[in-house]
């Protein structure tokens, strides 16, 4: 991936392993709240992170800026990009918006959006997110926000096929503290979070990891504040030539696990899915051509 493609964060990420112990130290303090966090002058950002300015400006040059008002510039250009909301989003697109038919731009800019996401995937995290998702000793906890309730809606709808001790939370967030009633040590609890992000969700995930449970957040590029609580996290790219985000790489993403899950608990799954079918057929839910 270009560096132009990449946010800070990614460029964090990317060099964790050759930055110093006192970089690393600053690079878990604009994490922490990014890209808030990098936005002060060069002492703050210091201080903050209790580190020297020669270390700011060192490893903002390993990051690839010429220096450190560079580096803020791109954080304000991904600050605006995070917060605003769709007529913004369509308005930035529609003045930079190449030529070509919409439904070639559209894949372009989605096909992009895969190769940039699934090339920062860990396969280790990945596994390990299934492996927590299979474990029918734990339950999954299922809660998606104002657009992503779809997304939440589709994965709950066939990890239930999948597995039992599935819930899928009311879209109300006055309802959620009947849910983490229930909830107990170890149990899963995966949230969709993008921009704009909300703060009924933040605070159901603090609540959560503090009742022991083990979080799984699907988010973008520039990551939902949830991650700081979260045991993965997948930051899917949703940018798109459009006033609304795209879901195709979470949608992907999530057909994924579905199918990895599903091979790793295929002996419950399968007697699980044959009854299933047999309700629906006693029911005559489907039509038949025969």
């Amino acid at each position: 991936m270009s560096e132009d493609a990449q946010t800070i964060a990614d460029r964090l990420q990317d060099r964790f392993d050759t930055l110093t112990r006192a970089e690393r130290q600053l690079a878990h303090s604009i994490l922490e709240n990014y890209p808030v966090s990098g936005l002060g002058t060069i002492t703050t950002v210091a201080q903050n992170a209790d580190v020297s300015t020669p270390t700011v400006a060192r490893m903002v040059q390993k990051l690839g800026f010429k220096g450190f008002p560079d580096f803020q510039t791109a954080l304000r250009r991904e600050l605006a990009e995070k917060i605003s909301g769709p007529i913004a989003k369509h308005d930035n697109w529609a003045d930079k918006a190449p030529g070509g038919h919409i439904l070639n731009r559209f894949t372009e800019a989605v096909i992009g959006n895969i190769r940039q996401s699934l090339g920062q995937i860990e396969t280790k995290t990945f596994d390990d997110a299934c492996a927590l998702l299979a474990d029918e000793n734990r339950t999954i906890n299922v809660v998606g926000g104002r657009i992503t309730r779809t997304l939440a809606d589709y994965f709950f709808l066939h990890m239930q096929m999948i597995r039992a001790r599935v819930v899928n939370y009311h879209s109300n967030s006055s309802a959620w503290p009947h849910y983490l009633l229930d909830l107990k040590q170890g149990d899963v609890l995966v949230i969709f979070d993008v921009r704009r992000y909300e703060n009924s969700t933040l605070k159901l995930a603090e609540m959560a990891q503090a009742r022991g449970a083990e979080i799984i957040l699907f988010t973008d590029q520039w990551r939902s504040p949830v991650y700081r609580f979260a045991r993965a996290s997948f930051n899917c790219r949703i940018v798109a030539p459009s006033a609304w985000d795209s879901s195709v790489v979470t949608m992907l993403l999530l057909e994924t696990i579905i199918s990895a899950v599903q091979e790793l608990t295929w002996s419950q799954t399968r007697p699980r899915m044959e009854a299933l079918e047999d309700m629906f057929n006693e029911t005559k839910f489907f039509r038949k051509f025969t």
